[in-house]
């Protein structure tokens, strides 16, 4: 759905480590790093990239979409073994719609980080 996604950061290296870790069970990876920062991505077309930046981030929920529940269950446990707040355990959010499976982790800079599964389960 989008090509880039960039999100400035106010710790680098703790967000860096942070969106390794929470989001390699979606098999998401480094692209490429340099001065202005690292880019991520899981296919090479579209990606996420972080900055160094003393302005304060506003507010940002990133949603990626998942093919499994089980993927949805791993970021959950990798995002919080990175650091990550828990901001709502894997689980259906029916609110949404019948087959809506996500779980969210709050990162470094205060980000709502979501992992969802648009399909039943296998």
């Amino acid at each position: 759905m989008f090509d880039h996604v960039v999100i400035g950061v106010s710790d680098y290296a703790a967000s860096k480590a942070f969106f390794l870790k929470a989001l390699e069970p979606l098999g998401v990876a480094v692209v490429q790093e340099g001065p202005l920062g690292i880019e991520m991505s899981t296919d090479g077309k579209s990606s996420l990239c972080l900055f160094q930046t003393q302005e304060k981030p506003a507010y940002l929920h990133l949603a990626f979409r998942v093919e499994n529940r089980r993927q949805v269950d791993a970021f959950h446990r990798a995002a919080l073994a990175a650091g990550g707040k828990d901001h709502g355990a894997p689980g259906l959010r029916p609110q949404y719609h019948e087959y809506y499976y996500a779980a969210f982790a709050i990162g470094p800079d205060g980000h709502n980080i979501e992992a969802v599964c648009h399909e039943p389960e296998a």
